[in-house]
């Protein structure tokens, strides 16, 4: 039995497989040793994954995810070994390394998150052989939820979109100027509260304003991220909702930089459970 996550900034999915197949899926808030502790940690998984995962040993713990880099993968590794039952293996890898394990199996491609936040790599199909720094939702991160909710909340206080839409947001979410000040420079993770702005974009895409910030994110991602690989041979793929839910306006991005569309996935998971079978 063995157990895969595949975890964001915003939440984690769990998956317990048996011989290759799934037989029960658990969802967590977002674990990242960039911005917990490992006591944060290891008290999320006592208090929320223990009590669901079913009885037996586990063989291996495969866990993807953000902010899991070589100096910061102990501590996700230390709280799983101190919070969960007897594990024989644990393997902590970075959630760029599960897009590219989900979306190309072991083919040569290069690879993108676009979800709270964005990364990409180039994948030779074994390993991560080149990746342009994402550098976080305040220097970079082009085309994320957290960065497309950050655009969406200066044009909206800078009154640069129609007063009616304004009002519209500001109701919708019942949200004050001071308050987002707050939320964004006082409280933690506001990379999660800005990216849970963002799905104002999606039901007002048909807004000029609205479709032109969402295209112009994802233009910069793939000019300031992408084509720093070598995309004229290569397909792009892409995983995660950001992705996902504004795929068309993607494609639209992809069609003014003549890149070559791959694959489109909300989740990684279904490919790590058939990458892990």
């Amino acid at each position: 039995m063995i157990l895969i996550a595949d975890s964001g900034s915003t939440k984690t999915d769990w998956c317990v497989a048996l011989n290759g197949t799934p037989i029960q899926r658990i969802g967590t808030k977002g674990l990242n040793p960039f911005f917990q502790t490992e006591e944060d940690i290891q008290r999320e998984l006592t208090a929320t994954l223990l009590p669901q995962l079913p009885e037996g040993k586990l063989d291996a713990v495969y866990f993807y995810g953000a902010g899991c880099t070589p100096e910061k993968a102990p501590i996700i590794r230390r709280a799983i070994a101190d919070s969960l039952p007897a594990i024989g293996n644990i393997k902590i890898n970075s959630d760029m390394l599960a897009a590219a394990h989900s979306l190309c199996g072991h083919e040569a491609g290069i690879v993108c998150i676009l979800g709270t936040g964005s990364n990409s790599c180039f994948y030779n199909g074994e390993e991560i052989v080149d990746n342009v720094s994402p550098l976080g939702f305040i220097l970079g991160d082009e085309g994320s939820g957290a960065v497309l909710g950050k655009l969406l909340v200066g044009d909206i206080l800078k009154n640069q979109l129609p007063p009616a839409l304004k009002e519209v947001f500001l109701k919708q979410f019942n949200l004050t100027s001071p308050e987002i000040i707050d939320r964004v420079y006082r409280q933690p993770f506001p990379n999660r509260f800005l990216a849970s702005l963002s799905p104002f974009l999606a039901q007002h895409i048909e807004e000029p304003a609205i479709h032109s910030l969402v295209l112009n994110s994802f233009l910069a991602f793939l000019r300031r991220n992408v084509m720093q690989y070598d995309y004229k041979y290569y397909p792009v793929h892409f995983i995660g909702s950001i992705a996902y839910y504004y795929k068309e306006v993607l494609q639209e991005a992809m069609q003014q930089t003549d890149l070559k569309l791959g694959k489109i996935l909300q989740s990684p998971m279904e490919g790590l459970i058939q990458y892990h079978r």
